[in-house]
């Protein structure tokens, strides 16, 4: 029962070792994608890393309103 749940986890882990583990200390080490030398590492990598896929107006970071009719 509970390894049916990290099936999931471990194929994904086995499948592709570098970019889970990597993924998961940028993760841990609260690393942005869209700062040096994270970026330039990764466009050397030969990644699409573009503005249109980073948040750089801080927009849904910190509390929001919202109204209610």
């Amino acid at each position: 029962m509970f390894l049916d749940e990290l099936t999931p986890l471990m194929q994904e882990i086995l499948g592709q070792p570098v970019a889970f583990f990597g993924g998961f200390a940028s993760g841990l080490l609260k690393l942005n994608l869209a700062d040096d030398p994270v970026k330039s590492w990764l466009e050397n990598q030969g990644a699409d890393v573009s503005s249109s896929n980073n948040d750089d107006n801080n927009s849904g970071k910190g509390p929001q309103t919202i109204s209610i009719d």
